[in-house]
């Protein structure tokens, strides 16, 4: 019983959160509180050299916004990139050291420090740790005051579709629909959790059961993937893909799908009618982090407003920092895949912090539908 209760506690929070990150959509500010960031500016480190360290998603940070760090700071950023949370964990977990920062979403950053694979870090003392939207701050289930984690990107995950180059998918309104479509030329993201999570709510599950451990509700989401055969299954390069004609209906994420219209303007981000992810990421400090001062200074200077703007603009995300706003692209504070509409806001909520029962089933869903593919 205590740990349902633990679940349920952990959902409404997520929830919480989910209402938190809509209402500070593009840029704008909360008065739902204000940051209590002690002032740290004497021991935080005011200079840098050498190299950090960077472990983060494909193609999710600007190259001149690293070089522009680099001039100001003397600090090198050597990139390396993964796919998936799951593909993080693995790499830390494996007993990789190397690396000064890293960027998982939400429910990892929660397994993270449940692990003891994190730093205790601070974030939110860091000078601009004041810039922090203040109900990114406290009202976030993972790191409720940022103790662990810095706000990076967030955004949602639906349906990209190219309306021009295949009429039929302006049809897909559904979960459902999208893996019972059977149309070419169609993308799946290699995510396990949104995968499972998108088939468990296109078979009838509920938001709030999300991390159900009913292996019927597991059965009946495997059963339905079962015939969902795509051409690709990748999380990398589906904006290069949808822009050269080769995908034309993906799993996509809000913010690849802003540049994709960019590019393509026929392509429409479409939100499931059970219901989509709200996800959050996070610049975190792993443990055995061999430039913990670079990494602080690396995490600061994103978090300032201009630079978080530009990030932006790149990636084609909202942030967590306040008065970025200012910095971002009309196109972007416009776009309805971006900014959730009005009559969409009821079926976002945020990518479950379930247990590890429910992780294994989610584990087991995905790999055998992995496998079923070829």
């Amino acid at each position: 019983m205590g740990n349902i209760k633990r679940r349920r506690a952990s959902y409404a929070a997520a929830i919480a959160a989910a209402t938190a990150l809509l209402l500070t959509a593009c840029g704008g500010s909360s008065t739902s509180g204000t940051p209590t960031a002690a002032d740290t500016s004497a021991a935080f480190p005011t200079s840098g050299s050498g190299e950090v360290h960077l472990y983060n998603w494909t193609d999710y940070i600007d190259p001149e916004q690293l070089t522009a760090f680099t001039a100001e700071t003397g600090i090198k950023v050597i990139l390396d990139t993964f796919d998936s949370n799951e593909t993080l964990l693995a790499k830390l977990q494996s007993g990789a050291t190397g690396y000064d920062v890293v960027v998982p979403s939400d429910y990892m950053v929660a397994q993270m420090i449940e692990l003891n694979l994190l730093q205790k870090v601070e974030p939110a003392t860091f000078p601009n740790g004041k810039n922090i939207k203040p109900n990114l701050l406290n009202d976030i289930y993972w790191d409720a005051g940022r103790h662990y984690s810095a706000p990076w990107m967030y955004g949602t995950t639906g349906i990209a579709c190219n309306t021009t180059a295949e009429p039929k998918c302006a049809n897909i309104k559904s979960w459902h629909d999208y893996f019972t479509a059977g149309l070419p030329k169609m993308d799946s993201l290699k995510d396990q959790v949104e995968v499972v999570s998108a088939a468990l709510r296109a078979t009838g599950v509920a938001p709030a059961d999300l991390c159900t451990t009913d292996k019927s509700k597991y059965a009946a989401a495997a059963d339905l993937l079962k015939g969902f055969k795509p051409a690709v299954i990748d999380s990398d390069s589906g904006i290069e893909r949808v822009i050269a004609g080769t995908s034309n209906v993906r799993h996509a994420w809000n913010g690849s799908t802003h540049r994709m219209k960019d590019k393509v303007p026929g392509v429409e981000y479409i939100y499931p009618s059970e219901g989509l992810n709200l996800w959050a990421d996070n610049l975190v400090v792993p443990v055995g982090a061999p430039n913990l001062d670079n990494a602080k200074i690396f995490i600061n200077w994103m978090m300032d407003p201009a630079h978080a703007g530009a990030e932006s603009n790149f990636s084609g995300y909202d942030n967590g920092i306040t008065g970025s706003d200012a910095f971002m692209s009309d196109s972007l504070k416009s776009d309805p895949a971006v900014v959730v509409p009005a009559d969409k806001t009821a079926l976002i909520s945020a990518v479950p912090p379930c247990g590890q029962d429910a992780r294994d089933l989610y584990t087991q869903v995905f790999t055998t539908w992995l496998g079923e593919q070829n």
